[in-house]
């Protein structure tokens, strides 16, 4: 049995890289499509912020802000504000988290979720252009299409619930400061979560 079979749920270690691209850099673009067999694309979303956020439902990480309804919570906020949020499943087929379009749509239901779109990308194209290393993994991306922001949710990297209430959450802090026309006190943190579930 491979470790990865052994170990399902992997925490990024130290030993991974802490920076996966640089904030102040443009983000990439990118073409997916998504639950509902939409086209989404990054350059569509240009003049709003855009937040990407990398989920596994499998993940205990994951379920820890979605099982709570933190993460609804969250996206009901911020798309209520004008902001596109992208929830991006970056599994392979037959690994954790993989997905069909139907499965994720009756997901979202079922959550009460309130993503923009949830794109689908068993390849791991976006993933891998990205880096993204956890789920969950958090990218802020302005107007401009420059990213501001990318890294954990929060500085809480545990899967306990409670632990939410006293979090700081670094998601919240990028996208206030940037939409009240401040710098991002902190641009850049060690994401938590399980790996993301590549194609070998």
């Amino acid at each position: 049995m491979s470790h990865r079979r052994l170990f399902p749920f992997v925490i990024a270690l130290a030993t991974l890289p802490i920076f996966a691209l640089t904030p102040g850099s443009p983000a990439p673009d990118f073409r997916g499509t998504d639950s509902n067999g939409n086209t989404q694309t990054l350059s569509q979303y240009r003049g709003k912020y855009v937040v990407l956020e990398w989920a596994n439902r499998g993940c205990p990480y994951d379920g820890k802000h979605y099982l709570s309804g933190n993460m609804e919570a969250l996206q009901r906020e911020w798309t209520g504000k004008g902001v596109v949020w992208l929830s991006v499943i970056s599994s392979a087929p037959g690994e954790q988290g993989s997905v069909s379009p139907a499965e994720e749509n009756q997901y979202l239901k079922s959550m009460k979720a309130a993503p923009t779109a949830a794109i689908l990308d068993p390849s791991g194209t976006i993933g891998h252009l990205y880096q993204a290393r956890t789920t969950p993994h958090m990218f802020v991306i302005d107007p401009t299409g420059k990213l501001i922001y990318q890294g954990a949710i929060d500085d809480k990297p545990t899967t306990n619930q409670a632990d939410i209430k006293t979090a700081h959450n670094y998601l919240n802090e990028a996208l206030n400061a940037a939409m009240s026309g401040k710098p991002v006190p902190t641009a850049v943190t060690r994401p938590y979560g399980c790996s993301v579930k590549y194609k070998n």
